[in-house]
């Protein structure tokens, strides 16, 4: 399984990232394939592109214009307790718990966890929803409190 890791660019890659993805955005069109033509050195080729490709590209770019490092994980792919872990930025022990509670389904291959990639995503996407639930919350509550926060007339 292909999983590929970028750690957060340096000043001049963000950099570089970013007018990159300023100058591909000109020519990127919705749900249509691209040819670029590279050149190196005496030699230039053109490389077509799928549309998929291109929006990835894109996210990557812009990814890293933001300073953020990047990680390829195919969604099809199976993860390590310890993969899983790095990309919900949760220790490993507190993985665990997760998969023993059945709050993200696995299944062993001898004596390893394997976490389906989409299964992680939802786990995600599930608390991601939940922390915004709760800061709305907390942001109705200090409004109507008067803590500082206006409502908008």
């Amino acid at each position: 399984m292909l999983i590929y890791r970028q750690r957060p660019p340096n000043e001049h890659e963000t950099s570089l990232a970013r007018l990159s993805k300023q100058m591909l955005s000109r020519y990127a069109r919705e749900d249509q394939p691209l040819t670029l033509h590279v050149t190196d050195g005496d030699r230039a080729e053109p490389i077509e592109l799928p549309a998929g490709a291109v929006t990835l590209l894109m996210d990557i770019l812009g990814a890293m214009a933001a300073g953020q490092g990047v990680a390829l994980i195919p969604e099809e792919g199976e993860l390590t307790t310890v993969q899983a872990a790095d990309l919900l930025h949760v220790s490993r022990p507190f993985l665990i718990k997760l998969l023993e509670e059945g709050r993200i389904p696995y299944r062993k291959v001898g004596k390893h966890r394997r976490i389906r990639m989409e299964d992680v995503m939802n786990y995600k996407r599930a608390i991601d929803r939940e922390r915004e639930s709760v800061l709305d919350e907390l942001a109705t509550d200090a409004q109507e409190q008067g803590m500082g926060y206006e409502q908008d007339e």
